[in-house]
């Protein structure tokens, strides 16, 4: 079906695209093969994502390349806990930025957040998978550990100061 340009459901998928594209210009940064490998997956769920946004869900299932399962998110979150388990303990606000990598990360960080606010926008008009809300939710954590990662690598990790610095 043939909707306006400003359409919830083109808002969210295009955000969804947009964030795929920062996540291939992080990779672009990203040197270790099991992190670039991970960061593919992360490409083809997105894409996954977005085949699943476009689909008219109120009329018609998803088909099988459309669909995020329970599995998917269990990889996402074993990452998480692996990257977070190598962090030095957090204490303060991170700030975004540290290298080039990490400021990239912080980036998809933040894009994953809006494409998973006008996710809940589209469910608050059109059935959305909860799989789909939880793999978008859990996504802007993995991106905030890896900036993380990244940053500590080159001892760069910038804090929020209270106050004038």
């Amino acid at each position: 079906m043939r909707v306006s340009k400003t359409h919830i459901r083109l808002d969210a998928y295009g955000t969804v695209d947009e964030l795929n594209s920062f996540v291939g210009w992080l990779n672009c940064e990203v040197k270790e093969e099991g992190h670039h490998k991970f960061l593919l997956f992360i490409q083809h769920k997105l894409f996954t994502v977005g085949s699943y946004l476009a689909t008219e869900t109120e009329s018609k299932e998803a088909k099988p390349a459309s669909i995020i399962s329970e599995k998917d998110i269990s990889r996402l979150e074993r990452q998480i806990d692996t990257i977070d388990a190598t962090l030095p303990k957090l204490t303060r606000f991170v700030l975004p930025g540290g290298n080039e990598a990490a400021a990239r990360a912080h980036i998809c960080r933040t894009v994953a957040r809006r494409a998973e606010r006008n996710l809940y926008r589209v469910a608050e008009q059109f059935p959305v998978a909860e799989e789909v809300l939880i793999f978008l939710n859990r996504l802007s954590d993995y991106f905030f550990v890896f900036a993380r990662y990244e940053s500590n690598k080159t001892a760069e990790e910038i804090f929020w100061e209270q106050g004038d610095i």
